[in-house]
């Protein structure tokens, strides 16, 4: 066996490492629990009293100590690696913490008067300031509202998608584009006004149900386009092309072929756009107006919906407990049905996902 053999053979031999020294898998914790520590101790000898000054403290330590200790220990090019994997990590909880304190503050509030006969009576003959009452009315007026929306918002906003992607040049496509983003970026109490103006003072319609979902759709519009339209892209022109190279239509490709195979992606998109709806106040504060009693007909006479009700109980929680603890129950249950309109979506997409065939 030559020398260039036996070098090869030692190279190669098990148990023999190619790396440098690495840091062990827990020091990350380590060097958190050591960052949140001296953050804590500097918190107290300074005495700032606030705890997000000690947790931006925290972070800042977490990530100079990262960079320092895997710079000694693995050099330079991993310490910068894992110094970027240390932001995101910050990144992803200065993001959770402000989500998990809402969630938390409002189930510890909100629980106070959430049962069935919150859920299941109406404020009609009970005052703001008086214990009782319920959202049952309130929570009607929102399935209806948002119901009608999505009604007038999702036919409107797929089809627009399918032309920009499937038919849309030239200046038309451009336009409606370019009305799309503007569209998209419109403060919610805008088109408030803009049916307002229309429904209510031109054409004498009167507070409805109705006309705060014709301000909804408006809001809901442009985020089903652009999310149809992300879909429909993602689609492989492949697929498009063996359905019209064996003379297939292509208004029927697009309903045989495009559409059954991003429908969970538009599906999820529909859904995401109803729940960003859902929370609205000042359409409805303007266009429906609210109202204590049970209204099953939307186009008809003033009706009551989740964030006008938050809204005024809170506006009329002013020395009463009672409206104050009704208000964060509602914002409990507006939470929840958000909640449980993004598994709903989840579970719709993953569905309605192209299934891989056996190989």
């Amino acid at each position: 066996m030559t020398d260039t053999t036996r070098q090869q053979t030692t190279r190669t031999r098990p148990g023999t490492s190619l790396h440098g020294a690495r840091l062990p898998r827990w020091s990350p914790w380590a060097i958190a629990v050591g960052a949140v520590a001296v953050a804590v101790g500097l918190g107290l000898g300074f005495g700032l009293g606030s705890h997000v000054q000690w947790g931006l403290m925290a972070a800042v330590l977490f990530v100079l100590g990262t960079f320092a200790i895997a710079t000694r220990v693995e050099g330079v090019r991993q310490a910068r690696d894992r110094v970027a994997t240390s932001l995101v990590w910050v990144a992803f909880i200065i993001a959770v913490i402000p989500l998990a304190s809402l969630i938390y503050a409002t189930v510890k509030r909100g629980v106070k008067v959430f049962n069935g006969f919150f859920l299941s009576h109406s404020m009609g003959v009970v005052a703001d300031t008086e214990p009782g009452g319920g959202i049952y009315h309130a929570i009607i007026g929102s399935v209806e509202q948002v119901g009608l929306a999505t009604v007038i918002a999702v036919p409107i906003g797929v089809l627009t998608a399918i032309y920009l992607v499937e038919y849309g040049r030239g200046k038309l496509a451009a336009t409606v584009t370019f009305f799309v983003d503007v569209m998209t970026g419109i403060p919610s109490i805008v088109s408030g006004l803009f049916v307002l103006s229309f429904w209510i003072l031109i054409l004498d319609m009167g507070p409805s149900g109705f006309a705060g979902s014709l301000a909804l759709s408006i809001l809901m519009m442009p985020v089903v386009v652009r999310s149809t339209e992300e879909m429909l892209k993602l689609v492989p022109n492949e697929l498009r092309e063996a359905s019209l190279a064996l003379g297939v239509p292509k208004w029927r490709t697009i309903l045989k072929v495009v559409l059954p195979t991003s429908i969970g992606g538009i599906i999820t998109g529909v859904m995401l756009a109803v729940a960003r709806i859902t929370g609205e106040t000042a359409p409805v504060l303007l266009l429906v107006w609210g109202t204590g009693f049970i209204n099953n007909n939307p186009f008809e006479g003033a009706q009551a919906s989740l964030p006008l009700y938050i809204y005024q109980q809170y506006a009329n929680s002013a020395g009463s407990t009672a409206a104050y603890d009704r208000a964060w129950a509602a914002a409990l249950a507006l939470i929840a049905f958000v909640m449980i309109l993004n598994l709903v979506a989840r579970g719709l997409a993953r569905w309605k996902a192209p299934k891989g065939g056996r190989s």
